[in-house]
């Protein structure tokens, strides 16, 4: 898994369609249904920590982890007040419980084995008291196979260009990634180069993985609805209960 180095301080350049308030609320929205709306969240690999921000608006006492310092650094920046903790998602460590957790941006696809999955999920459900809500989201089947597959993309901003190559393992779904991100300064562009790997998994195990771990599984929806998976959802929303 990367550690995020130098395309930390880029990251939100190129997320800007990502509608972070947006997301925000329908996350908020998906608490709130199932009687969580206060208390201490955690964003589990908060990267930057814009959604964070929206989430201490809201009222909650926030705890930011990441494994990337350079992430972390970013996300201090906008959350100042919430604690900060350099982790790995599958040696997550915290003081106390937590009353709800967000995973956001397809960063469960960052863990490549299904033992790291589980291993997540149980420390989660660890840390977590009865009756709390974890809402995650996860790229799928579909666009790992569909849309990423062996595609190349390009992003350019005022001051950075990117381009994105994949590369499909057919067997795991796997989808190896290399980021070359070109930054302009003074009329010439130095080049940035980082590779990590997303791996997408089955609705139906991903489900019994949370149960093994825990969880009652409360909802599987469309990226930012309120609808069931369909079979060409890009990303859905998980809703578990911690019980």
């Amino acid at each position: 898994m990367s550690n995020y180095g130098y395309f930390a301080h880029v990251y939100d350049s190129f997320t800007k369609n990502v509608e972070y308030e947006k997301r925000a609320e329908y996350i908020f929205s998906l608490l709130k249904q199932n009687g969580v709306n206060s208390g201490i969240m955690l964003d589990l690999a908060c990267g930057t920590g814009t959604l964070s921000k929206y989430f201490s608006d809201y009222g909650f006492d926030m705890i930011l982890t990441d494994n990337s310092p350079d992430m972390l650094a970013e996300a201090k920046l906008k959350n100042p007040d919430a604690l900060i903790l350099c982790q790995d998602m599958t040696e997550l460590d915290l003081y106390g419980t937590i009353d709800c957790a967000v995973c956001t941006l397809d960063s469960i696809n960052h863990l490549t084995r299904i033992s790291d999955v589980r291993k997540t999920f149980d420390k989660v459900s660890l840390f977590m008291n009865t009756g709390g809500i974890f809402v995650f989201d996860v790229n799928t089947v579909y666009k790992h196979r569909k849309i990423l597959a062996d595609n190349v993309f390009v992003y350019e901003t005022d001051s950075s260009y990117c381009v994105w190559q994949n590369s499909l393992n057919k067997k795991t779904d796997e989808v190896s990634i290399t980021l070359d991100i070109f930054t302009k300064k003074d009329n010439l562009y130095s080049r940035h180069t980082e590779s990590f790997s997303e791996r997408a998994y089955d609705t139906e195990n991903i489900k019994k993985w949370l149960e093994y771990s825990g969880f009652r599984v409360i909802s599987v929806f469309g990226e930012m609805t309120y609808e069931p998976e369909k079979e060409d959802d890009q990303r859905v929303y998980f809703t578990a209960e911690k019980i």
